[in-house]
């Protein structure tokens, strides 16, 4: 006799989240995020306005993972779906927030560049590329969590 059972996904708990993906991103992501919110910070702020978003998103971004990721190591999704979908649309809302910050940054700092500092210049260059990068990991984050959530 034929059974026909469908398997589930699995969200990961304890130190799991260290060696499933998407969930192995956290870190590389708190570390990125971690590092335009000090770039950002420490550079003048002019114009205020789009470096302004950037240290909202970085500083947004940074605490929400850090708090997902908790709740992921902890158990505290209790394995189900709900958890799944809601931990697809926060990496993407953040890797929407991140793209638009990178590119309000790049724009900012494509226009500094004939400014008389090239200390804030090239720590706006850093800041630029670590949020790409940032970027990158959430984006894939999403990718691999939409797959995760439709194996629920």
């Amino acid at each position: 006799m034929a059974s026909s059972s469908t398997t589930m996904g699995n969200l990961p708990r304890g130190i799991g989240i260290c060696t499933t993906i998407p969930d192995i991103l956290y870190l590389p992501e708190l570390i990125f995020g971690g590092l335009v919110w000090i770039l950002v910070a420490c550079t003048l702020v002019v114009p205020a306005n789009p470096q302004g978003w950037v240290m909202f998103v970085s500083v947004f971004c940074f605490v929400m993972t850090f708090t997902w990721m908790l709740v992921f190591a902890c158990g505290g999704h209790q394995n189900r779906g709900s958890w799944a979908a809601a931990d697809f649309a926060y990496h993407g809302v953040a890797a929407f927030f991140y793209l638009s910050a990178s590119v309000a940054l790049a724009k900012v700092t494509l226009e500094k560049k004939a400014e008389s500092n090239p200390q804030n210049y090239r720590l706006d260059i850093s800041a630029v590329v670590f949020s790409y990068v940032a970027t990158l990991l959430y984006f894939i984050h999403t990718v691999l969590s939409a797959i995760r959530w439709k194996s629920f």
